[in-house]
């Protein structure tokens, strides 16, 4: 049971957070801080949070801290944190990148970087704000905890116990690894998904293209409906990594581009082919729950 929780930037992921830990009862209050009065009087409103906090002041006490705002923001937020860090407080993130975050935590907190263990859950949706958050959001989700070499096993422990009250499955990455592994899966799609809605927004007929666009279009496209503000911040942060993958993808379609032009059916159908059968397999692993893997085994 954690006594007091403070989230910065109580949105889908933060509020779900605090969610989860009530739906589960791991917490007997929640303070929440963030940059929009409006959007904190709702999350007050939907019981999302307990109270509002105008300044840090009210870490003092916590037991934990999540910084749930675009990972930019995490130096700013740290800096107006530090005075007021309780000696036992943990800190940790929710941020879809690591190697900045971590780097920005350790320009700030100095020898206080024990108390910051970095970490991000693999769940979300394209709403944002608290209206989108829910109490089941993570449940049977991953959530990557990407611990320093500074970090007591406690203070991991505390935050891998507090993703578990929300449902989450623990699973553990270095931070480069872990920038590595997103930027293919995650940053890749988002920046393709945005690059595609915005060429057909473009064109001189768009408005009867979007007129014909059904599901595939929808399901292709629909995380092109998240958070600017947010994805910029994670493309630069992430950039030789998204940069790498990126350029693969491009070969990739070069090489798709060739063979049509050449009217190479069978070639084209291997590729299908091959990506139906890795995202068939794919699935079949979320549906068995991917459980983490043991420890002397290489996270998927």
């Amino acid at each position: 049971m954690l006594d007091k929780v403070v989230i910065v930037g109580v949105g889908l992921i933060g509020g779900s957070f605090a969610l989860g830990l009530k739906a589960a009862g791991a917490v007997r209050r929640v303070v929440g801080i963030g940059r929009e009065p409006q959007a904190m009087a709702r999350a007050l409103e939907l019981g999302i949070v307990d109270e509002v906090a105008a300044s840090f002041d009210t870490a003092r006490d916590a037991d934990l801290v999540l910084l749930a705002a675009p990972v930019a923001q995490t130096g700013r937020i740290l800096a107006a944190l530090l005075p007021h860090l309780g000696a036992r407080t943990v800190v940790t993130d929710a941020g879809s990148t690591k190697s900045d975050v971590v780097a920005a935590a350790r320009e700030v907190l100095g020898e206080r970087i024990h108390q910051f263990v970095p970490g991000h859950p693999i769940a979300g949706s394209e709403s944002n704000g608290p209206d989108a958050a829910i109490a089941t959001l993570y449940r049977g989700k991953k959530a990557v905890l990407t611990p320093l070499p500074e970090n007591a096993d406690d203070a991991v422990e505390l935050v891998a116990e507090a993703w578990r009250a929300c449902g989450a499955l623990i699973h553990m990455l270095s931070p480069l690894e872990h920038d590595r592994v997103f930027a293919a899966v995650s940053h890749l799609p988002h920046l393709l998904a945005y690059a595609l809605v915005d060429d057909i927004a473009a064109k001189p007929h768009a408005d009867l293209l979007f007129q014909y666009a059904a599901s595939g279009f929808r399901d292709f496209t629909r995380i092109a409906g998240s958070s600017p503000e947010m994805w910029r911040d994670i493309s630069l942060a992430n950039q030789a990594a998204l940069l790498t993958e990126l350029d693969a993808y491009l070969a990739q379609l070069t090489t798709l581009r060739a063979r049509l032009a050449a009217s190479d059916g069978a070639a084209l159908e291997a590729v299908y082919a091959n990506a139906q059968r890795a995202r068939r397999e794919w699935i079949e692993a979320i549906e068995a729950g991917s459980p983490p893997p043991p420890p002397n085994q290489e996270p998927e």
